[in-house]
């Protein structure tokens, strides 16, 4: 009984403590974890979204780029950061989903070490190539690819990145083989494929996009299941001859668990009026992002346990594994 009243006392203290701390936040500047090294979808992301919250937060948002281990040693150290609203990340689906159906020595816990505070964008794959490729659809592609097993490397972000399982899902319904090859990041992945050292990709819109336009890649597909208004021309796999090839990858904002709820909700709340703003949606238009806010941290907080399930057994499926 007397353990259970101390209990009791402890957390009603650490709530006072927490709603005293929320009222003055933020009074300094706020620094946001990026797991990847700038240029990639979820630096392009982070920065798209931090100008419109630093005016409404009143505060500096800093954003501090810590690549390695395809993000996950960026989580690491966020789950370890005081819990007060001044260390927050762009998460990723990856990062914060997928992770553990990948590496077996993870240093946190998807579901356990974070609060969730709001999706900040959802984004499509993209099945690029390079120009020097002699091939104009999805189709032709694969065709050539079953001629040619194993000739091919597709980048990634990194073991266990989005891209890396997007290329491996495609190779999976499409019955090919291609190489992977890890990377740091998008930024520096891209650039390999730019030079012409690999000839097909799978990466995010906002990383493949400014490419595409630029006319230095080839779209061949969108992994989406309606095409994307700001590419009207590019067929869905589905449409292109690749039945139940979706793929989509969601970047968010989360803070370290025990975060104060008033300072959680102040985050959420304030990401949404961002997302709303104008030059936000344009600039999210413009690399193919769906800027759909979740409702509140808790839905935000479902859809991490749901994706978590969901990307288990697609990685169970298809005999993935990174240790």
């Amino acid at each position: 009984m007397k353990k259970t009243v101390e209990k009791t006392v402890a957390i009603l203290i650490s709530l006072l403590v927490g709603a005293a701390a929320a009222q003055d936040y933020p009074n300094r500047p706020i620094r946001m974890v990026v797991g990847f090294p700038p240029g990639g979808g979820t630096d392009v992301v982070a920065r798209i979204l931090m100008p419109p919250m630093s005016e409404l937060l009143g505060q500096p948002i800093v954003i501090d780029n810590r690549p390695g281990a395809t993000g996950t040693v960026a989580a690491g150290q966020v789950a370890k950061a005081p819990p007060d609203g001044y260390t927050i990340m762009m998460g990723h689906v990856s990062v914060n989903a997928i992770a553990p159906s990948l590496f077996s020595n993870l240093s946190y816990d998807v579901l356990k070490d974070f609060a969730p505070i709001a999706i900040a964008a959802a984004v499509p794959h993209l099945v690029v190539v390079h120009p020097s490729m002699q091939v104009s659809s999805l189709k032709e592609l694969i065709s050539y690819l079953k001629t040619q097993p194993g000739k091919l490397s597709f980048p990634s972000a990194g073991n266990g990145s989005m891209p890396h399982l997007a290329g491996e899902i495609f190779k999976s319904l499409a019955g090919v083989q291609v190489m992977h090859v890890p990377y740091k990041g998008s930024g520096q992945s891209m650039q390999d494929l730019l030079g012409g050292q690999h000839l097909v990709a799978f990466d995010t819109m906002p990383a493949s996009s400014p490419h595409v336009r630029s006319g230095k890649l080839r779209a061949l597909a969108v992994s989406s299941a309606k095409r994307v208004a700001s590419f009207p021309d590019v067929p869905t796999a589905e449409e292109a001859g690749l039945p139940g090839y979706q793929v989509t990858t969601w970047y968010g904002l989360f803070a370290p668990a025990g975060t104060p709820p008033a300072i959680v909700n102040r985050l959420h709340a304030d990401t949404v009026k961002a997302m709303q703003t104008p030059d936000t949606k344009a600039k999210l238009d413009g690399i193919g992002a769906d800027g759909t806010v979740s409702r509140s941290p808790e839905e935000f907080a479902a859809q991490v346990r749901a994706d978590t399930a969901r990307y288990s057994k697609i990685v169970k499926d298809i005999g993935l594994r990174i240790d």
